[in-house]
């Protein structure tokens, strides 16, 4: 893999960047998982030897800047970002609460403009590093009953777009994945049901890290065989 040295992924749990973490350390990076319930992430830090790092609120300026400097300080700048935090406020358009709409709306898309700011802050001067955003089938297409999370997920879509044409040229490879589909639960195992498991979708990151600057992939669209085109 390019010579990666440390990745921060926020908003970490027991799906997908459970599987990323375990396929970065198992390749030599060391791995700063962020969430607001740490306690969940202790067997995965004993099994891997990543790091737990506290989060109060992924959509608040304070709060990110300060986990990025704990990270900084603890483990070294991260040269890898994963932004795979995200909240959604599910219901009819005419019957949801403005402020939990607000409210989801900061954590997706929000909060993925903090964590593309301050990786960016550290990887310019450097003229390298790769940051991932997670997207979902909402990235490009809005469901009934989830106009907040689409709207969430269709603006970190447009940073991303924003965001690799500015700093690609920097040397920063920028790329979003929109996860087309739904996600096996961890420790779940049924190949006819139909749907992603995190381990495959962990790997798509993984070869998006080890491809040469001169053939970066921006986006990538992973579903499985029983999603509808």
């Amino acid at each position: 893999m390019t010579d990666y040295r440390t990745a921060l992924i926020i908003g970490a749990g027991p799906g997908i960047s459970a599987s990323l973490t375990r396929a970065l350390t198992a390749s030599g990076v060391r791995v700063a998982m962020a969430a607001r319930d740490t306690f969940k992430l202790s067997d995965l830090a004993a099994e891997t030897g990543a790091r737990a790092f506290s989060i109060v609120d992924a959509a608040d300026q304070f709060s990110i800047e300060q986990l990025f400097e704990e990270v900084d300080q603890g483990m070294g700048t991260p040269d890898v970002v994963v932004y795979n935090a995200s909240a959604r406020a599910h219901g009819p358009i005419a019957e949801l609460d403005p402020n939990e709409v607000q409210r989801a709306i900061s954590i997706t898309a929000f909060g993925g403009f903090l964590a593309v700011h301050h990786a960016a802050k550290r990887m310019v001067p450097n003229g390298r590093g790769a940051i991932l955003l997670t997207g979902a089938s909402a990235s490009i297409k809005g469901f009934p009953h989830s106009a907040a999370f689409a709207m969430g997920k269709f603006a970190l879509r447009g940073l991303a777009q924003s965001a690799a044409r500015e700093l690609g040229p920097k040397g920063i490879h920028v790329a979003h994945f929109i996860i087309d589909g739904s996600v096996r639960k961890a420790g779940s195992s049924d190949p006819a049901d139909g749907k992603l498991t995190p381990d495959a979708i962990s790997q798509s990151y993984m070869d998006v890290l080890k491809q040469p600057r001169d053939a970066w992939s921006h986006e990538v669209d992973l579903r499985p065989w029983a999603e509808k085109f």
